[in-house]
């Protein structure tokens, strides 16, 4: 199913495509509204863990970092599986924002090795990072909607992406700076614009690559 992904892909990128972002931030802001509870109370969730996890670094134990790097994949998975379910018409589950852990492995290892890439790219250029960081934004949507192994999910972002990478990083752009609004507001406002983002993202992909026979993770 990968290597069949990956045409899927070649052949997207051969015929072009354009990136909405007004439109994706719209999308986005509707999905978001019609589960704002189950939004914000993930949220919340996560941002209590982050809280619990800070703490075990700060007594100078790795248990935070470990932790984190292990349930982060799959929960951030949560918001795609959500996301596209409602993109689907389907009536999403507060449970569906966990089911990433029924497909752990994938989920783990892209969030893993992506994050080691992008990181060694600000490390040695910056550059390379912020290239990196734009490129894998659909890494994980198209390992939660097609069950894509974590390489091959990654490299099917980073190549259709890198089509139109400009168009992306403006999104990101966008992204970015609607979150330091969020953070600004008391940090309150993260509750809002981070499921917003992944809200957006799941539409840009639904848009780009299409949901019609995709799998969803838990499903």
């Amino acid at each position: 199913m990968e290597s069949r992904g990956l045409e899927g892909v070649n052949d997207l990128i051969q015929r072009g495509y354009t990136v909405k972002i007004g439109d994706y931030i719209s999308q986005g802001w509707q999905l978001f509204k019609k589960n704002a509870g189950g939004y914000i109370a993930f949220a919340i969730i996560l941002v209590l863990l982050g809280v619990v996890l800070g703490k075990l670094n700060e007594s100078a134990s790795p248990l935070g970092t470990i932790i984190s790097l292990i349930v982060t994949g799959p929960l951030y998975a949560g918001w795609y599986i959500v996301a596209f379910k409602q993109i689907r018409n389907r009536l999403p589950e507060f449970a569906d924002f966990f089911q990433g852990f029924k497909n752990f492995l994938p989920f783990f290892l892209l969030n893993l090795i992506s994050g080691i890439l992008i990181g060694l790219g600000f490390v040695l250029l910056i550059l390379p990072g912020i290239y990196l960081a734009v490129a894998y934004m659909f890494a994980l949507p198209f390992a939660v909607a097609q069950r894509m192994d974590f390489w091959t999910a990654m490299e099917a972002s980073r190549k259709l992406i890198t089509k139109n990478w400009f168009s992306f990083f403006g999104f990101a752009l966008v992204l970015f700076l609607m979150n330091v609004a969020g953070a600004l507001l008391l940090g309150v406002g993260l509750l809002v614009s981070i499921p917003l983002s992944f809200c957006a993202i799941a539409a840009a992909y639904a848009d780009i690559v299409g949901l019609g026979s995709d799998l969803l993770a838990g499903e």
